[in-house]
């Protein structure tokens, strides 16, 4: 196993890669960023994956959902994803729930970090109510056009966010794989029992020049 992580093992010791094993995680969401950050976690050595997803690749998702290919059109993405993660690293159990975030909630399922995956702000109102009520962070994504927010809530609440049905307008391809890995970053960081910024959002942004600009903003406390 240490031969498969050299790197990160080079990074941080076998100690601290031997201990992601006993690590669980739940990823809300296995489209544009959940196909992102499965690909990220899903090789680092995470011990359990938990995908929870309803939906069906659809034609327009494969753009930008690394996940999927031609053909993968109406099967279910929880699926296609947990394969494609187990091909991928032989170490790390995945489990696919196919189904919306309340059905997975009622299983009782124990994990240590939550990460946000989904495209609404009325998921991701429910998803920090269950990790409030379980005692478990969270990491929220988002993307718009070439835009995106990333927070690690720990004490603070998705509620300071105006809860509406809002979807995106568009979205570039690659803004989506960029939240996902400053996402994926904050939680293996975590996991690997590292320094992480919590309740703490950043705003990313293209401006019209082209340049890329980062705003910090302190959350309140829920």
């Amino acid at each position: 196993m240490m031969h498969y992580f050299h790197r990160q093992v080079q990074l941080w010791g076998e100690e601290t890669q031997q201990s992601l094993q006993s690590k669980k995680i739940a990823i809300i969401g296995c489209g544009g960023l959940g196909s992102s950050l499965a690909y990220a976690l899903g090789s680092s050595g995470i011990g359990e994956i938990h995908l929870v997803d309803f939906d069906e690749v659809s034609v327009h998702n494969i753009h930008r959902q690394i996940a999927f290919k031609v053909g993968d059109e109406g099967k279910f993405k929880a699926e296609i994803v947990k394969e494609s993660i187990e091909n991928r690293c032989p170490f790390v159990k995945v489990t696919a729930h196919i189904g919306r975030l309340e059905t997975f909630t009622c299983k009782d399922i124990k994990v240590d970090l939550i990460i946000d995956a989904t495209d609404n702000l009325t998921s991701r109102a429910l998803i920090d109510a269950y990790a409030k009520e379980q005692k478990i962070p969270w990491i929220y994504g988002s993307v718009e056009a070439f835009n995106g927010q990333v927070c690690f809530f720990e004490k603070s609440s998705f509620g300071a966010f105006k809860i509406s049905d809002k979807k995106p307008a568009g979205i570039a391809a690659p803004i989506v794989m960029h939240i996902a890995s400053l996402q994926a970053n904050l939680a293996l960081r975590y996991l690997a029992g590292l320094s992480v910024k919590k309740d703490f959002l950043y705003y990313l942004f293209i401006n019209d020049e082209g340049e890329l600009i980062t705003q910090k903003f302190n959350m309140p406390s829920a």
